[in-house]
């Protein structure tokens, strides 16, 4: 099981939230699930120095990153987004605004835009601590995606950061055992496809053996014999003289009409 943390938010320091609200200060390990570290709004004396140079500004962002806190605290994750964005909106530069902004958003199941904040606090932070934090949280929610290369990668690069972290390396050892897991159902179902496959192309070569026996098991279509070519000049000669005796029998009925008209005389004028 994954493990999680809490912390108390209100410590000064980079520190972890967990499920139960603000602890008594310090790590308390527990199994219930990952839990995202929180940074308070004075995480370091080059910031509580900031919000004092400023007064005006610098107290609304105070302020908004303080509710946001507490909002988050409360589980109002929505609300607490609202108040860091605003909080950014005053200091693009603000580490725990980015921090706990994508902590808010990793709540929500925003994991892909909660990357990208805890890689703009990386990005601006300057002491190693809030750096290893940021790529454990980068880490839980690449493991809440399933992503257990992306989820080592980062647990490793905190771990360079922050060696000592027991919960970046029993979460390192649990997305290992996560993506040797995942490889086997991968592998597993590579093979199931690839047997299908074969059994499918199997069944087809089948049916085609079957119909190519069908159709030499048929037999062969009938002819008509073809007639030799002496029945061919026989055939000729035939019809020929069967066209032969019709010229005959019309020249026979020919003569015979013109005997019968010359047996007929015309009648003349009588002779009185």
């Amino acid at each position: 099981m994954k493990r999680s943390v809490r912390e108390d938010p209100g410590s000064g320091r980079a520190g972890r939230i967990g499920d139960d609200g603000p602890g008594e200060g310090g790590a308390v390990v527990r199994r219930e699930g990952v839990t995202t570290r929180h940074l308070a709004p004075c995480l370091a004396l080059a910031l509580v120095c900031g919000f004092a140079a400023v007064p005006v500004g610098a107290q609304s962002v105070r302020s908004l990153v303080h509710s946001g806190n507490d909002e988050y605290t409360e589980g109002k994750y929505t609300d607490a987004e609202v108040n860091y964005r605003k909080a950014l909106e005053q200091e693009a530069e603000l580490v725990q605004g980015h921090f706990n902004l994508g902590n808010a958003l990793h709540k929500q199941g925003k994991q892909e835009e909660a990357v990208r904040q805890y890689e703009q606090a990386i990005n601006r932070a300057v002491d190693a601590e809030t750096k290893a934090n940021g790529y454990y949280n980068i880490g839980n929610s690449f493991l809440s995606q399933q992503k257990y290369q992306e989820a080592i990668q980062s647990y490793v690069e905190g771990l360079k950061l922050k060696p000592d972290d027991a919960d970046a390396k029993y979460n390192l050892s649990y997305a290992l055992d996560m993506l040797k897991q995942q490889e086997q159902q991968q592998k597993q179902q590579q093979q199931n496809k690839d047997k299908n496959q074969q059994n499918q192309d199997n069944k087809n070569q089948q049916q085609n053996q079957q119909q190519q026996q069908q159709k030499q098991d048929q037999p062969p279509p009938k002819q008509q014999p073809q007639p030799s070519p002496q029945q061919q000049r026989q055939m000729s000669q035939e019809q020929a003289e069967r066209i032969l005796d019709v010229l005959k029998n019309s020249e026979r009925d020919i003569q015979k009409k013109l005997r019968v008209r010359q047996a007929v005389r015309p009648r003349g004028d009588k002779d009185w």
